[in-house]
Order: structure tokens, then sequence, then C-alpha cells
């Protein structure tokens, strides 16, 4: 096993942080949602936009057990539906130009377990682990969290070839082999609650709404449906909560003239965007499958960032600088400042020049 455990970040670092299964959380956001008054839920699939000459005028979709379309009037459509939108197809329909795409193919491949959790198996609350690529090692990523129900969600996660099963052996088997121990414990000795989940996905995507020339009035896209990103890095929720700030404060502005596009509110997204997506694209540059696009300067980033990553794993001033860059409250900039090059640069001279000391 060649990964690391690094230093957990302190709450008064990050802020507090509240680590939740995906089903109760959605069912948190969808109640709160549903108390609004004016707010009203209609059932079926999303099946188009009706435009006139300059914006769109409403959403169209096929309820729930009909055949027919039924179009919803709209002064304003978001599209929210993830990474697999329609909504570039639905444009060109309507003579309107796709919106530009990036992809990088990071073939990601994990797989989830839920456990009871018990001290008397382990007393982890919170692990995160990272085998970075190189020689004789495999890049992987594993995770245990403590959520509601008084459970850990444990993943394992690997790229390209290297695939988690839904095969329980074979998820206990990589937990022992190739994690810290706190992961072979649980998956041996814990008590799962249902089986192990697998996903797949094949790239980190973008769609860059900013540089198109010709865009409808009444119209604005955010969250995955902007941009998603390789999910081990924790940045899908941060990057669509930011969106939706970036819509309030769009609508909040002023009223905005009928046949005028939502401009403003993509240049604020793209900021998000590309701060996520130099976040997560500058890792994932790394593994031996991707090859590329690499971003101007490239190498000394690199070597600047490793410098960091490794300097954070021991030194806890530079593990909360990383920690406020990775979960999107400081922008990746500020990893730059030359006192936080200096502070790695120092630590790793030091690292480099202290003889090893071996302890029982």
């Amino acid at each position: 096993m060649n990964g690391v455990l690094g230093l957990p970040p302190a709450a008064t670092d990050t802020g507090p942080a509240l680590i939740t299964t995906r089903p109760f959380l959605e069912a948190l956001v969808r109640r709160r949602t549903l108390a609004v008054d004016n707010i009203r839920m209609v059932y079926g699939r999303a099946d188009g936009l009706t435009v006139d000459e300059r914006r769109v005028t409403g959403a169209r979709y096929v309820p729930e057990g009909g055949t027919d379309p039924v179009v919803e009037t709209a002064d304003l459509v978001v599209d929210a539906m993830g990474r697999s939108s329609r909504l570039s197809y639905w444009l060109a329909e309507h003579g309107w130009p796709r919106p530009p795409m990036r992809r990088m193919p990071i073939k990601l491949n994990y797989a989830t377990a839920l456990y009871k959790r018990d001290e008397l198996v382990s007393d982890a609350w919170v692990a995160v682990f990272h085998t970075m690529a190189g020689k004789g090692r495999t890049a992987r990523i594993g995770g245990i969290n403590s959520v509601e129900g008084d459970r850990w969600i444990m993943l394992v996660a690997g790229y390209d070839d290297d695939r988690p099963s839904r095969d329980i052996a074979d998820f206990t088997a990589r937990c022992r082999a190739h994690y810290p121990q706190m992961f072979g414990d649980i998956a041996e000795h814990g008590e799962m609650l249902g089986g192990v989940v697998t996903y797949h996905q094949a790239d980190s995507r973008r769609r860059d709404f900013h540089k198109l020339d010709r865009l409808p009035a009444g119209l604005v896209a955010a969250g995955d449906a902007v941009a998603s990103f390789n999910p081990v890095y924790g940045q899908g929720m941060t990057s669509a909560t930011l969106h939706a700030s970036c819509l309030s404060a769009y609508l909040r502005s002023g009223p905005k003239p009928h046949d005028e596009p939502a401009r403003t509110y993509f240049d604020q997204v793209r900021v998000v965007v590309d701060a996520a997506w130099r976040i997560s694209t500058t890792a994932d540059i790394e593994l031996p499958h991707v090859d590329g696009p690499y971003p101007p300067g490239y190498k000394v980033t690199k070597w600047f960032g490793d410098l960091i990553f490794r300097a954070s794993l021991t030194d806890p001033v530079l593990n909360a600088r990383l920690g406020r860059v990775t979960t999107m409250l400081e922008h990746p900039a500020t990893l730059s400042r030359p006192g936080t090059l200096l502070r790695a640069l120092r630590l790793s001279l030091f690292a480099r020049h202290t003889p090893y000391r071996a302890s029982r």
C-alpha cells in the first residue's frame, strides 16, 4: 500500500461540516422547497422548450402516465437536468448555437457501502486516503464518513481498468489490501447495511455558455448542467450552491429587458466553474490514462502543487489553506501567494535534511 492519510481539517479552518447521505439531504431540500407557498411540483419527463424569436417562453414536458406533451409558460426557465442535460440539443432545434463543451476523460470507477457504526470495530469518524499514480503505484482514493442513522458510508475508487465491483467479497478484499487498517476492519467486521453500489463517470465536462455569441433570453443553466467534475473531490454540490447564489444576485440586481440574455449570470458562473475545473483537472491530468489538454504553465503549476500537497500532509497551516481551496471557500489563486509557496518550500527542505528515525 503506497498511499497517505493526511491531517484531518479542523472545523475552525473550513467551518462546521455536516455529512449526510444523498437521500437524506435531498429529502430535506425537497421538504423545504415544497413548503414555499408559490412553488408547485409537476411530475413528468422534460421534453423540450418553447421559443420565440428572441427568448425562451416555456418548458414542454410529458406528464407522468401520459403521452401528450404539456407546455408550462415561464418568464425564466432554469436547466438543472444535470450532466446529461438535453438543453444543447433543444437550443439547436430552434436555430440557436450549442454551447462549446470541454471534456477530460477521467474514467472514474467507485463503489460505496453503508455499515452500522460500532466502536468495537473502529473508532474512525472521518478518513480520506489517497494514492497518487506513479512508479509501482496505482491511483486510488478511499473515504470513510459518519452519517445520519449512526452509520458509516465507505467509498473505494479507482480509475480506467481498476474497477471495483458490486461483489461484497471484492469490496472487502480491496479495503484490506489497498487501504489503511480502519477500512479493512470495517469491511470485515462491520455490519453491512444493504449491498455495494457502484458508479462510473467517463469524464469531467463543462459547457461554456459564456462563449456563445447568440443566446436566447429567459434561460439559464445551473449545477451539473453547466459543469460536472470528478466527484471524489466533493465540489459538485458546492458549485451548484454557488450557481444558485449567482442566480439570486442576477435576479435581485433589478428588472431585466424582456429580450436580454442572462449574460451577467453566466459570466459570474464562469468564475465558479473556472475555480472548480482548475482544482479537479490539475489533479486528474496526472493520471496515466489522461493525455490532456494541458493548461499553460502546467509543469510549473504541477511542481508547486505537489510541493504544497506533500507539505499539507503534516503541516496544519498548509492543510487548512488547501482545505479552504478544495472546499471552494477560497479561490485556487490563494495557493500561489508567496507566503504559501515559501512555507511549502521551507518545509520540503527541512524534511529533506531531517535524519530519519525509526520508531516502534
